[in-house]
C-alpha cells in the first residue's frame, strides 16, 4: 500500500458523480493503460467503479502528485485507503466480473508479493512498450 500524494483531490468525488464507488487512478496518455483499462471498462463491474484519468488537466492533481499516480497503477477503496501495484490490480480484479477468480488467487499469502514482482519488472520495461504501442497506433493498416 502506498501513501496517497499530498495535494490528491477528493477522490470519492469523481468527475462522473461516483461518490464511494471504487476509485481506478490510471495514465490515460499511455496506450497500453488505455487499452488495458478500456478492457476493463466494457464490463459491468460488480461494485460501483469510477475512472479517473490521472494524466488530465482536470483530475485535479498537482505536478508531483500526478507523477507519482502516472508511474504506477493505483486504487482508492471505499473506505478511502489507496492501493498501488499489484495490491491496486487485484483490488480492480475482484471488482471485475470474469476477474475476480484472478483477484481471489491473488489475495492468497505470498501471491500479491510474486504479482508484485513482476509488475516491477513490466515498470522496466514500460517505457520501451509505450513507445512501440505508440508506433503501432500510428502505423496504418494496410
Amino acid at each position: 500500500m502506498s501513501a496517497a500524494p499530498q495535494n490528491s483531490p477528493d477522490l470519492y468525488n469523481t468527475p462522473d458523480g461516483s461518490c464511494g464507488a471504487l476509485t481506478v487512478m490510471f495514465d490515460g496518455a499511455c496506450p497500453l493503460c488505455r487499452r488495458e483499462i478500456g478492457l476493463y471498462q466494457s464490463l459491468a463491474p460488480l461494485q460501483p467503479v469510477a475512472w479517473l484519468d490521472v494524466s488530465a488537466d482536470h483530475a485535479g492533481l498537482d505536478a508531483a502528485d500526478q507523477a507519482q499516480y502516472m508511474a504506477r497503477f493505483h486504487v482508492r477503496l471505499q473506505d478511502g485507503r489507496i492501493l498501488s501495484g499489484a495490491a491496486a490490480f487485484v483490488a480492480l480484479w475482484l471488482a471485475m466480473p470474469g476477474w475476480r477468480w484472478l483477484g481471489r488467487v491473488g489475495r492468497l499469502p505470498g501471491v500479491t508479493a510474486l504479482l508484485e514482482l513482476g509488475y516491477r519488472g513490466f515498470l522496466r520495461l514500460r517505457p520501451r512498450l509505450q513507445r512501440w504501442a505508440r508506433s503501432a497506433e500510428q502505423t496504418p493498416c494496410n
